[in-house]
């Protein structure tokens, strides 16, 4: 008896372009929700720290009051605001996938440009209150 292994068809395509492939803007949505995850939990020392640091004397409050007068330290808790709020937003969007409530195409699509738009629009509300 003689094993044959066939060869896959090498005609096919390859697309490995990663900057000119199109992904759906749910998809965009879900990796981001990933990402902001992933800058959350590195954040959390970070915002530990600060908080602590105000909560430590009226002096310590001073320096974190002062903090905020630097622009770079600005930008950076309006990043972390867009972080967050993007985070949670889309984090409702898959519990209520979950459970069957957007699921369908078009309303997938709606909740994902949703949840893009609101990150956005919570943080242009701080960078107002901030910048």
């Amino acid at each position: 008896m003689k094993l044959v292994i066939k060869k896959a068809n090498t005609r096919r395509p390859v697309f490995l372009n990663l900057l000119q492939i199109q992904m759906p803007v749910g998809a965009l949505t879900s990796i981001t929700h990933r990402i902001t995850g992933i800058f959350l939990a590195l954040s959390i020392p970070f915002s530990v720290y600060v908080l602590d640091l105000s909560l430590q004397d009226p002096r310590g409050y001073a320096r974190v009051t002062a903090l905020f007068d630097k622009f770079a330290f600005r930008v950076t808790v309006i990043v972390l605001v867009w972080v967050l709020a993007h985070h949670l937003l889309a984090g409702v969007r898959h519990l209520l996938s979950d459970i069957d409530v957007g699921s369908q195409l078009p309303a997938a699509r709606r909740s994902a440009w949703t949840v893009n738009l609101g990150g956005m629009a919570v943080a242009l509300l701080a960078a107002g209150v901030l910048l």
